[in-house]
């Protein structure tokens, strides 16, 4: 035997299929089909995924606007109130 193999033993010869499968196509539409399943399991996955975060999105919309709420009324409305007295009272009242 040299080293291109060429020379290749009659012990292994004879364990060399004869002839290829005439179709490869089963196993194409198989492997297909596997890959098909794996993509629509993951675009399941992502669709649920972005679902769940549009939920916490408007949970934190609707925070955010409580937030701003009670800021307006307990901070602002009362700075408001208070700087309008200040211009209604006549200047004799501020001494």
């Amino acid at each position: 035997m040299d080293e291109n193999g060429a020379d290749t033993p009659e012990q292994v010869l004879k364990f060399v299929p004869k002839e290829r499968p005439r179709s490869y196509a089963p196993l194409v539409e198989e492997a297909g089909e596997a890959i098909i399943a794996k993509i629509q399991k993951a675009v399941n996955q992502l669709e649920a995924e972005v679902e769940l975060l549009r939920d916490r999105a408007i949970r934190a919309e609707r925070w955010l606007q409580t937030i701003q709420k009670e800021i307006e009324e307990k901070l602002i409305a009362p700075r408001s109130a208070n700087s309008t007295e200040q211009t209604s009272l006549p200047k004799d009242a501020e001494l």
